[in-house]
């Protein structure tokens, strides 16, 4: 039976990804709201956010000597203290220069976090599995920021709120330190070529930057947007938490739609369709200001499109690779563009939703627009050399390269959608 055979034995781990999880989404939404009610203005805010990202491309790079040197219990204790000590410490003094510092911090330690987790289910998940299991992994991901944004309905003190972040960080550690689950070995860390994929796989690789813009946009600006209107935490609260299930529940259709129609196409749709749900969030204020139930459609409607474009990515990489090709290395820069996006849109994002909020949605719009037309553009991938749709979490470690099933041949085998001819070339 499957939940006893491969979920059972990983359980510790999947509540420590919640717990985590959790933690992130909370306070991901609430520090940018909280700088806004101290008076700071969107630019130095999107600065602040930023330094989270940039801490997280830096654990894709650094930590893993460390987790290599000292091992995965140790290297997630130490990471779960530093990032308890950055939450805490953003109760002890408000500065804006300090709090980025504490950003940066709680950035690094999360996402090397996510590392020796990922490294544990990748480890002890058989290649039968991992398709499930990544699944299950997603469902958790979005579900556990999904409550972490409904925690900001509770109104707690901002002092309250790091302390709770904090504890649930501990607990995440508490389920690690009594897993019963062997250590696993990390691999020989493999150095980012960003050149070489952009000349194998360039929609894959436009199409994870620009997811990135988006989900730091979404995580760090957002809410600025939405608070700005209402002055009122439970709409960022509602807002966030039902874009975050429209993500969760688009992964299922745009796999099976991507599957059958190719993911030219889809990546195209996810443009287009982000262009049109930017479109109607920055005309919202003028056309339905007092509708708060038209803004959570909205909302519900862009994670739709939002959440699906670095999947789409990843996707698309894999139906244009051949076999030489080393799927894990490629994976991984696709994750780094992914996290590079992410990393710049705060830092200008800032700034120009400081200047004019329907310029904030033009700006989003631009990079959707791209996406959509060079999408459409992009060369047509053979029936034969399609692969498997996976959905992906939000945001995850590069170990996330490994886990994926399709780095399995008779995996993506078993499950390849039937599609007629194999001569017919699929978008």
């Amino acid at each position: 039976m499957f939940f006893k055979r491969a979920l059972l034995p990983i359980a510790s781990l999947f509540l420590s990804i919640a717990l985590l999880a959790t933690g992130y989404g909370l306070l991901m939404t609430f520090i940018g709201v909280f700088l806004k009610q101290q008076g700071l203005g969107e630019g130095t805010i999107g600065l602040i956010n930023a330094a989270f990202f940039f801490g997280a491309i830096l654990a894709a790079v650094f930590s893993h000597k460390w987790i290599v040197t000292v091992g995965h219990a140790r290297s997630f204790a130490a990471f779960s203290a530093l990032m308890v000590m950055a939450f805490l410490g953003h109760a002890l003094w408000f500065d804006a220069w300090f709090w980025a510092g504490l950003r940066f911090v709680s950035g690094f330690a999360f996402y090397a976090m996510l590392i020796v987790l990922e490294s544990w289910l990748n480890e002890k998940s058989a290649s039968a599995d991992r398709g499930r299991i990544l699944a299950i992994y997603t469902l958790i991901f979005f579900l556990a920021l999904a409550v972490g944004q409904l925690l900001l309905l509770l109104n707690m003190p901002s002092t309250t709120l790091f302390i709770f972040g904090s504890i649930l960080v501990l607990w995440s550690l508490i389920f690690v330190a009594i897993t019963r689950v062997s250590q696993p070995v990390l691999k020989p860390f493999e150095r980012y070529s960003m050149p070489k994929l952009l000349s194998i796989a360039p929609l894959a690789l436009v199409g994870s930057f620009v997811g990135g813009v988006f989900v730091g946009a979404f995580y760090t600006m957002f809410p600025l947007y939405i608070f700005k209107l209402f002055e009122q935490a439970s709409v960022v609260s509602w807002f966030m938490t039902l874009t975050l299930l429209g993500g969760l529940l688009a992964q299922v259709p745009v796999g099976i739609l991507s599957d059958r129609i190719g993911r030219r196409k889809m990546l195209a749709w996810a443009g287009f369709f982000s262009v049109a749900a930017l479109a109607l969030m920055g005309a919202w204020p003028s056309l339905w200001p007092s509708s708060l139930g038209v803004l959570y459609a909205l909302g519900f409607i862009l994670g739709l499109s939002l959440f699906s474009i670095y999947p789409l990515s990843v996707a698309r990489a894999n139906d244009v690779l051949d076999e030489s090709s080393d799927l894990v290395e490629i994976s991984r820069t696709l994750l780094f563009s992914y996290g590079l996006g992410s990393f710049i849109a705060p830092l200008f994002l800032g700034f120009i939703l400081k200047i004019d909020s329907a310029l904030f949605f033009v700006a989003l719009g631009m990079f959707a627009v791209v996406l959509g037309g060079y999408a459409l553009l992009a060369e047509r991938v053979a029936d034969a050399d399609l692969n498997v749709y996976v959905a992906v979490p939000v945001a995850s470690g590069q170990v996330l390269a490994e886990m994926d099933p399709r780095q399995d041949e008779a995996w993506v085998e078993a499950h390849r959608p039937s599609m007629g001819s194999s001569e017919r070339p699929r978008d």
